[in-house]
């Protein structure tokens, strides 16, 4: 049993080391776990050269939610950028709520945050510039866009996440043959109660960093508010099938209209343009607003329209699968690709159709491809091959001729240490075997990739039932979202974009100290949770 187990951790392990000790990018570090996991599960676990090719493919198919997202998300942003529309956004998000940091704050990281991560854009490239222009330092330029959206993870890239783990979950259901399968509704409806805890927690340590206890006196009321709006936005948006991946864009969208009121009640401008400079107000005049966000309005009207009608919501999330079969080597598996639903396809719809309207010159769209063609390849790499590491490592032992596993997979030996080792206490450390995932991976959805088949079959063998199932897996997602305060390729996204790079180990030192925090919270909330519908 122990040597199984350490052959299964140590492709883990050499992939810490590689971030951590030698400081090697999470593309490079994924190929070595990726390497040394194949051939433990050729020497150790039985497994066939040809299964690990399937499931290393199937997995890259699978990350498509995930990678091609980053991938017309970053050209999107390139496009935005090289035409000047991204500039133009910057001196509009420099004129909000100059007089009361707190609510900017809440507006910006949280609000602003949340519904672009949504909608596909990265809050750590586009916001420590905006904030360095508002004044703030770059310690706290660099750690704000990192954790203002992490509650709001699951629901990140038009809800990939959340999507991912409906597919991996449901999969599992049906070859446990543990009921029928859970809609998405039913999945966000314990999802969604962890989010009013954890935004609010994320509110108070980004007063922390900005002021500490004289930032949290001034600043507590429109935090609460930010996690009150989340909850209930959140608790409606769960209920419906067709509403639940635009929980992210309705909540980022809910927050930055109660700031505005809560501003207007308070006698407070939410738009001061006094800041500006002469430079800036020129560019202005010269470049509409309107224009600037046509990219992002087009996607969201575009998202919106495919999910509120609940016939086109059903027609292309479950009729529309476009699934591919044969592929996996276990042959009952069935990869849905959802091409005409997932976000994206209209990612890149919408660049296209704000050409219409920006109008880019020849150069323009020169340097967006060269920039996309510089940026893109190695993100788009790193988010598919931790869904490649978890498909083997679920696949290991599995013989193809049989159409079974002759030896547990690595998975199962995962599951069953932990089932012995944490029984009652499951609860508390799964959220920290997230932290973990989203440290290792840079993303949720790669940790739910990689984790979730084991953390659904220790609750299996815990008998926790769908719900608690859910929970645990919930409690995983949660705790991958709040590694982004501490994922180096983020803090580090965050610092080149301001090219303040190296000032990123200052915030690692404190936003650790968070993680932990709110991953305890987190943890402590998940049992709770299996507590109560035990």
């Amino acid at each position: 049993m122990i040597m199984p187990l350490l052959l299964t951790l140590l492709p883990i392990a050499v992939i810490l080391c590689m971030l951590i000790i030698w400081k090697k990018p999470a593309d490079i570090s994924g190929i070595v776990g990726w390497l040394i996991l194949s051939v433990i599960a050729v020497v150790s676990f039985k497994t066939s050269p040809e299964v690990i090719a399937r499931s290393t493919v199937a997995g890259f198919i699978k990350s498509f939610p995930v990678s091609l997202i980053v991938a017309t998300s970053l050209l999107q942003m390139a496009f935005m950028e090289k035409t000047g529309a991204l500039k133009r956004v910057i001196i509009f998000m420099k004129t909000i709520s100059s007089d009361n940091k707190a609510v900017q704050i809440m507006m910006l990281s949280i609000g602003f945050g949340t519904l672009m991560v949504a909608v596909g854009a990265t809050p750590v490239s586009i916001l420590p510039p905006i904030l360095i222009a508002m004044g703030y330092t770059t310690y706290v330029s660099i750690a704000l866009p990192a954790i203002g959206y992490d509650s709001l993870c699951t629901y990140a890239l038009l809800g990939a996440p959340i999507v991912a783990f409906s597919d991996i979950a449901n999969d599992f259901i049906s070859k446990n043959n543990l009921g029928p399968e859970l809609t998405l509704a039913q999945i966000g409806s314990i999802f969604f109660m962890f989010l009013p805890v954890v935004s609010t927690m994320i509110g108070f340590c980004m007063l922390w960093i900005v002021g500490k206890w004289e930032a949290i006196k001034q600043g507590w009321l429109p935090c609460l508010i930010t996690g009150c709006v989340i909850g209930v936005v959140s608790f409606f948006t769960n209920k419906f099938e067709n509403f639940v991946t635009l929980t992210g864009v309705l909540c980022g969208l809910a927050v930055i209209l109660a700031m505005v009121i809560y501003l207007k009640a308070n006698g407070k401008k939410v738009i001061d343009r006094s800041k500006l400079t002469k430079e800036e107000i020129d560019y202005e005049k010269k470049f509409p607003l309107w224009k600037a966000f046509i990219p992002w309005v087009i996607l969201i009207v575009i998202i919106l329209g495919l999910n509120i009608p609940k016939n086109v919501f059903d027609f292309l999330y479950k009729d529309m699968t476009m699934p591919i079969i044969g592929l996996s080597a276990n042959a009952k598996d069935v990869i849905k690709t959802r091409v005409l639903w997932n976000a994206y396809t209209w990612i890149l719809v919408s660049t296209i159709l704000s050409m219409i309207f920006i109008r880019p010159k020849a150069s323009q769209v020169k340097e967006t491809l060269k920039a996309w063609g510089k940026r893109a390849p190695r993100p788009v790499f790193s988010a598919a091959i931790f869904f490649a590491i978890g498909e083997v490592m679920n696949m290991t032992g599995f013989n193809i001729a049989e159409q079974a596993y002759t030896v547990k997979s690595m998975v199962q030996v995962l599951a069953n240490a932990s089932s012995s080792a944490f029984q009652g206490a499951y609860g508390l450390v799964v959220g920290f075997i997230g932290l973990f995932g989203g440290f290792i991976t840079g993303s949720e959805a790669s940790t739910i990739a990689m984790f979730a088949k084991y953390t659904m079959t220790t609750a299996k063998e815990l008998n926790l039932g769908i719900t608690g199932l859910v929970v645990v897996t919930a409690a995983l997602a949660f705790g991958g979202g709040l590694a982004s305060v501490i994922s180096p390729a983020k803090l580090q996204n965050a610092a080149a974009s301001i090219d303040k790079l190296g000032e990123e180990n200052k915030v690692i030192r404190v936003a650790f100290v968070f993680s932990l925090i709110l991953t305890t919270v987190t943890s402590i909330f998940a049992l709770i949770l299996l507590n109560i519908i035990k």
